[in-house]
């Protein structure tokens, strides 16, 4: 009995040994490639405190930014794997455009059984990235949006009444609730033809998935630690997808579809592009699953990232009344102009709106850090730093705009540091909140514009305030990996201009 117990402890021994020296196989390579970075600890890597629910990811690549200020390049790692933070932008250059076809891949692995809603644009291979970004391109042409313009005028008008409802009620809003209201209704509009309703129902259903997607919990915490074991996730994910989001967006994907065939329907929008994709395939491998993915990012991306940018935009103009009675002066001037008819080339002439906009983008990138990695073995140039193929890369976009030495105060929020002459003057690689090169963010015209009519409906009704909920300064999640979303609604007081 003594002689087995002692034969069970010395294979647990083993097992232990073996784990710790796969995981921490690897932590003498950034010392051998001669790059700086801190020390890691085994099973945890460098990223305890995220793993703990302690610190977003963001923050772990700002806090690295600044701790290695003089280092054009860190080397970190996510539990055991050795990645790369890039700081230069040269480098961040070579990655993201001149070499791009080198590093036309991200992080993200699709799991098309266990998750049939990653089979989508922003986490597809190069290869099939590739064909389907020409094929879904089409959709956000200038022609295209000035065609669609039509149906974001509508829905801004059902915004602008809304408004006018909740605040005859109470004065105080949640602006991620209401914002993302409106860019439901939006995106309901313009790219699937549907009316979602999202500011006539409260308790709407299109809303109700958007927060289920970019909620927090332990389920979600699981099937994250979960994925960085490729090999257990595909086989056993399945169990931790949310299958009411993946059947929601597969059911309304098809029946949209289904109907417009039924019914010989065409606006040559978001859906009929879908449609020809499914009728002509190529050898991108579509399924009704796949189409729906599509679905799904351009649904998810326009729920989120739209609404806390023009969240937040509000946030700030509430605190700063000087900037807001600039833009709505300058909102006032142009539609003066032509007879008060907000147009596709009206709000191109309103340019602090533009720079308010910007800095919103500068200061709150929805998307904290970019993710890249080769396709095969990679030597930056100029240097004999070489990447194996599939090592990942990371552009800490939210660190760079951060930097005091590009960005003066940059808790500050000053829209002039868009200014003709300023934008001059600052490398483009220091400014990238939709990313940059041929995998930018393909509907980020799209977002522009219909994140500035909703800003032009408030401010043209409405005077924005700080009030006693409003969190100041903003607290940004410790639980997020890459997305910016912070620990407290985000409140304002709007009052009726007379």
């Amino acid at each position: 009995m003594a002689t087995g117990m002692f034969e069970i402890l010395c294979a647990f021994v083993v097992i232990l040994y073996l784990l710790y020296y796969y995981l921490t196989s690897d932590f003498d390579y950034w010392t051998s490639c001669g790059i700086n970075g801190p020390k890691p600890i085994p099973f945890f890597g460098n990223i305890v405190d995220f793993l703990m629910g302690k610190k977003n990811m963001g923050d772990f690549y700002k806090e690295i930014y600044d701790r290695y200020p003089k280092e054009s390049m860190v080397g970190v790692f996510l539990r055991g794997n050795p990645v790369l933070v890039i700081k230069d932008p040269e480098y961040i250059k070579q990655v993201l455009i001149k070499d791009f076809t080198t590093f036309a891949d991200r992080h993200s692995i699709v799991y098309e059984k266990a998750e049939p809603m990653s089979m989508h644009l922003f986490r597809l291979d190069a290869v099939r990235w590739r064909s389907l970004r020409m094929r879904l391109s089409s959709v956000f042409t200038s022609g295209k949006l000035k065609d669609m313009f039509h149906l974001l005028l509508k829905c801004s008008d059902h915004f602008e009444k809304y408004l006018d409802e909740i605040v005859s009620k109470d004065s105080i809003v949640e602006c991620r609730h209401l914002t993302s209201k409106f860019t439901i209704d939006v995106i309901g509009s313009c790219a699937f033809g549907l009316e979602m309703n999202a500011l006539k129902e409260e308790n709407n259903q299109f809303q109700r998935m958007g927060y289920k997607i970019f909620r927090f919990g332990p389920k979600v915490m699981i099937r994250n630690v979960l994925k960085d074991i490729p090999w257990f996730y595909k086989n056993f994910g399945y169990f931790f997808n949310d299958h009411d989001v993946t059947k929601f967006m597969i059911d309304i994907t098809r029946e949209t579809i289904d109907y417009r065939k039924r019914n010989n329907v065409r606006r040559n929008d978001f859906i009929d592009t879908l449609i020809d994709l499914k009728d002509n395939p190529d050898k991108l491998g579509v399924t009704d699953e796949f189409i729906a993915a599509q679905s799904f990012v351009f649904f998810a991306a326009g729920f989120e990232t739209s609404s806390i940018t023009m969240s937040l935009a509000m946030y700030e103009l509430a605190k700063n009344q000087s900037i807001q009675e600039k833009v709505r002066k300058e909102i006032k001037e142009v539609l003066d102009n032509v007879d008060g008819v907000i147009s596709y080339d009206s709000i191109k002439k309103i340019n602090y709106l533009e720079k308010i906009f910007q800095e919103t983008l500068r200061k709150y990138p929805p998307v904290t850090f970019l993710i890249r990695k080769p396709i095969k073995n990679y030597t930056f140039e100029g240097t004999k730093i070489t990447l194996r193929k599939g090592q990942d890369v990371i552009i800490p976009n939210y660190a760079i705009q951060h930097d005091p030495n590009i960005y003066p105060d940059p808790e500050v929020f000053d829209p002039e540091r868009f200014s003709a002459e300023n934008i001059k003057q600052r490398n483009p690689m220091y400014y990238l909140p939709f990313g940059d090169g041929p995998r930018n963010c393909i509907g980020a015209r799209f977002a522009i514009n219909q994140i500035k009519i909703g800003l032009i409906k408030v401010l043209m009704n409405y005077k924005i305030d700080v009030c006693e909920m409003t969190q100041i300064p903003l607290i940004r999640a410790p639980w997020t990996n890459f997305m910016f979303q912070t620990t407290h609604g985000i409140y304002v007081k709007l009052t009726k201009l007379v």
